[in-house]
C-alpha cells in the first residue's frame, strides 16, 4: 500500500515548489494538500496536479481539530510536512493576533493530533507508526539579527524580533518539546530567504519586478542595505526532502544558499537583467525609490548549512546570479499574461 502523506499549506510559495519536487521523485506516495486558501496561498500554483491521482487537495484550516483529526483517520498519515503559516513580518506588524493563532496554535493542532494517531504513551508508538515522521518548516529569523560577520548554526540562541518570528520560534519550541517530553519523530528545517516562481506578488523580489515592468516606483526599505541569504526554492525543496527522508528525530537542519546579497543590490541586478530582456529608453534602476524603514528591520541573516551539507549530503544547485534570471523569466510570463505589458 502506498504511503500518504499530510503537506499543510500546500498552495504556497514553497509549499507548491516542494509538492511538485516530491511527487516527481516519489511515484509511489500520496499527497494530501491541506491548505486555508488565505492571501499567500493560490491554487493556480498547482493547477497542472488537478488530474494527478496521487495528489489531493482539501481547502481548510490547520486550527480546525475536528477537521484535522477526520483526515488522520481517514487517510492514515504516515507523515506530515508542517508549511502552513502566516508569514510575512509586515503584515505581523500590522495585524500579530492572525500569526499567534496560525502558527502557534496551528502548529499544536497538527503535531498534536499527530501524536494521538501515531502514539499509544510517552516513547511508544502505535503498530505500523514507528516511522511516521512530523517535519516541521521555519525560518532562519528566529535567530535575531546578525551584524556584518558571523553565521546563523542549529546552536545559534533564539532571539526573535518581530511577532512573526516570535510566532515561528514558538511553534519551533512546541515541536522540540514533543520529541524530548514524548519520543515523537520531528525533524524540523529553518531555511533563509528563498526565491524563485510562484512566490507571492508582495514579497521583495516580485515586488521589483511588477514595479520595475508597470514604470512604477521600485520600493527599498531604508538605504537599501539590509543582507540577506538567498536560497532558490528548488534547492530548498532538495533539502527538505532529504532531511523529512534521511534526518535524524529530533535534529534541526538550517538550510541556506551561501548568496548574501543586500535589498539595493538585489534591484539593480533585476534592473540589469530586465534592461537586456526587456528593454526601455530609460533604465529601469531610475526607478528605484527608498521608503521609511520597517519597524525592528533586522539588518542581516545567514545561514551556516554544513550540517546539513556533511550529514545528508544537501548541495545548492543555483548561485544567486544563477536563480535570479530563472526568476525573472519566469515573473516575466507571468505578468506579461496578467497586465498586457
Amino acid at each position: 500500500m502506498s504511503k500518504t502523506i499530510l503537506i499543510t499549506g500546500g498552495a504556497g510559495f514553497i509549499g507548491s515548489n516542494f509538492i511538485f519536487h516530491f511527487l516527481e521523485h516519489h511515484k509511489n506516495v500520496r499527497i494530501v494538500n491541506l491548505d486555508k486558501l488565505t492571501y499567500a496561498g493560490d491554487l493556480f500554483n498547482l493547477k497542472t496536479l488537478e488530474s494527478n491521482a496521487n495528489y489531493t487537495f482539501i481547502e481548510g484550516d490547520i486550527c480546525d481539530s475536528e477537521l484535522v483529526n477526520e483526515l488522520f483517520i481517514k487517510y492514515q498519515f504516515s507523515g506530515v510536512i508542517h508549511f502552513a503559516a502566516e508569514s510575512h513580518v509586515d503584515n505581523s506588524i500590522k495585524n500579530p493576533d492572525a500569526f499567534i493563532t496560525t502558527n502557534v496554535n496551528g502548529t499544536f493542532n497538527v503535531l498534536n493530533t499527530a501524536k494521538h494517531h501515531w502514539m499509544d504513551a510517552p516513547f511508544t508508538f502505535k503498530e505500523g507508526c514507528e516511522s511516521n515522521r512530523f517535519h516541521h518548516i521555519s525560518t532562519d529569523e528566529v535567530y535575531g539579527t546578525l551584524g556584518a560577520d558571523g553565521l546563523f548554526t542549529e546552536e545559534t540562541p533564539y532571539a526573535p524580533n518581530s511577532p512573526y518570528s516570535a510566532s515561528k520560534a514558538s511553534s519551533d519550541f512546541i515541536v522540540r518539546s514533543y520529541f524530548h517530553t514524548y519520543g515523537m519523530n520531528v525533524v524540523t528545517t529553518n531555511c533563509s530567504n528563498n526565491y524563485g516562481p510562484k512566490q507571492h506578488d508582495e514579497k521583495l523580489i516580485p515586488t521589483i519586478i511588477r514595479k520595475a515592468l508597470r514604470n512604477a516606483p521600485i520600493p527599498i526599505y531604508g538605504d537599501g542595505k539590509n543582507i540577506r541569504d538567498w536560497l532558490y526554492v528548488e534547492d530548498h525543496c532538495k533539502g527538505i526532502d532529504l532531511a523529512y527522508r534521511k534526518g535524524e528525530a529530533g535534529e534541526t537542519y538550517n538550510i541556506g544558499g551561501k548568496n548574501e546579497r543586500d535589498n539595493l543590490y538585489i534591484a539593480h541586478k533585476i534592473c540589469d537583467i530586465l534592461n537586456e530582456l526587456k528593454p526601455k529608453n530609460t533604465s529601469y534602476s531610475e526607478q528605484i525609490s527608498f521608503v521609511t524603514d520597517r519597524p525592528g528591520h533586522d539588518f542581516r541573516y545567514a545561514i551556516d548549512a554544513s550540517k546539513i551539507e556533511k550529514e545528508l549530503g544537501w548541495k545548492a544547485d543555483e548561485n544567486f546570479e544563477t536563480g535570479i534570471i530563472k526568476t525573472i523569466e519566469w515573473y516575466l510570463e507571468k505578468y506579461e499574461e496578467q497586465y498586457s505589458f
